[in-house]
């Protein structure tokens, strides 16, 4: 049986420093020290990041670097069971067409091969920020390159996950589009509560098809705080994910150490998720 630890997991790169300023980006120069310090952590759970910027040289898209990988996988007890495509929200094919769409989908191919490669079983495609869909031509491309891969991704056994700024209504009748068995919600809490969404009206409106959890927290209309000191009622979104039948992962997708110590700042976020799940189990 799966302890609630074992459910919890980290955004790639929350264990290493700052990426050139930013809260969030391939760490290429501490990738590998992830592995043991997720271990001191007692994690087991990574979710992968990949930029458009050196897509083709990550590690998760070369032999070598996949072996690498799996061998510290082993060692360490660390998996990486879900991937965030940063990638497609920096360049988003969607928003392209011709030989640029072609290149970019090309990408996006390599990408869901690699994972499959790794027993990655989730890839997030962000529709937020720069990926956000704009018009009805951009919904009909995304639905046409994906469709089109939805037998392949049942093969490769991976399935994509959107995260979404549409509020309840609206994001439940985009996901209905897809086939459930390789598409679904990655939820993200701190994305809902910075729109002033309430996770009451979110929840039931596409329970089912949530199949990844991001845990953050954000200020109205703001950016990313520590846990527990923005918009977010964690407290009550998790209950309200754990009551609706979820038994998947909550990636830690946390606001980044001021003092620069990263593992302690993740330790903390560990332990309040490992409380609000219990909590909500009771």
């Amino acid at each position: 049986m799966t302890t609630t630890l074992e459910r919890i997991g980290f955004m790639q790169g929350r264990l290493s420093a700052m990426v050139d300023g930013k809260i969030q980006a391939f760490p290429w120069n501490e990738w590998r020290e992830e592995f043991p310090r997720a271990q001191a952590l007692g994690l087991t759970r990574v979710e992968w990041t990949i930029d458009q910027d050196g897509l083709r040289e990550n590690p998760l898209n070369t032999a070598a670097g996949q072996q690498e990988i799996l061998d510290l996988s082993r060692r360490h007890a660390l998996r990486p069971a879900s991937l965030t495509g940063d990638c497609f929200m920096q360049a988003p094919f969607w928003k392209t067409d011709g030989e640029t769409q072609k290149s970019l989908v090309d990408d996006l191919d390599l990408v869901l091969a690699s994972c499959s490669t790794l027993g990655i079983e989730f890839v997030v495609i962000p529709l937020v920020d720069n990926g956000r869909i704009e018009n009805a031509a951009q919904t009909e491309t995304l639905l046409r390159v994906l469709l089109d891969r939805a037998a392949s991704l049942s093969r490769q056994g991976v399935r994509i996950v959107f995260e979404s700024d549409l509020p309840p209504a609206p994001l439940a009748q985009f996901i209905d589009k897809f086939p459930r068995e390789v598409f679904g919600i990655n939820y993200d809490s701190g994305n809902s509560a910075a729109l002033g969404y309430d996770s009451a009206e979110e929840i039931p409106a596409y329970a089912p098809r949530i199949l990844n959890v991001h845990v953050k927290d954000r200020l109205l209309g703001g950016t990313t705080v520590p846990l527990g000191t923005g918009a977010a009622d964690l407290a009550k979104t998790i209950r309200l994910i754990e009551q609706s039948g979820y038994h998947g992962q909550y990636i830690l997708q946390t606001a980044r150490a001021a003092d620069g110590d990263h593992a302690g700042a993740l330790a903390r976020y560990r332990d309040m998720t490992v409380r609000w799940i219990e909590d909500a189990r009771r």
